[in-house]
């Protein structure tokens, strides 16, 4: 007979690396962008598709940024799940999305709307605020939030 009581424990632990006073603001997409060039392996930008997302916590820290998920050329997926079981773990109250696009078009893809719009929807349910999706080359980007994308029912 099998025990039943043979169960995992879980732990959930996020021990960051500096002194939440130290980490960087993001407040607006200007600074997310920066932060983000910071980590972003640009060798890979014109290649392939990449996925992170910023932590924040509610005064806009940065607490740490995910590297989520890496594509093709000109796809990436995104799985929701992933995100946000990162960000209850860091006790992240707001998130920053941000991808790249190897052509350098800045232009959002209908998929771009559309993950914008399910993690909108998403942290609706989980009090994480998204607060923007960036789409990022080495020298620009865009904000999804800035160009009036969050206002999805328009778009």
């Amino acid at each position: 007979m099998k025990n039943l009581l043979n169960v995992s424990e879980i732990r959930v632990e996020f021990v960051p690396e500096f002194k939440i006073s130290e980490c960087p603001l993001a407040t607006n997409s200007q600074q997310a962008y920066k932060i983000l060039m910071q980590v972003w392996d640009r060798s890979v930008m014109s290649f392939l598709e990449e996925f992170k997302v910023i932590l924040l916590n509610n005064a806009n820290k940065v607490l740490g940024i995910i590297d989520l998920a890496r594509g093709g050329k000109d796809f990436v997926p995104v799985d929701m799940k992933v995100i946000f079981s990162i960000a209850l773990k860091a006790s992240a109250s707001k998130i920053i999305l941000a991808h790249n696009h190897p052509s350098e078009q800045l232009q959002p893809s209908s998929a771009d709307r559309a993950i914008t719009k399910k993690a909108i929807e998403a942290g609706k349910f989980l009090d994480i605020e998204v607060c923007d999706h960036l789409i990022v080359t080495p020298d620009k980007y865009l904000s999804l939030k800035d160009e009036g994308y969050f206002d999805i029912d328009n778009h």
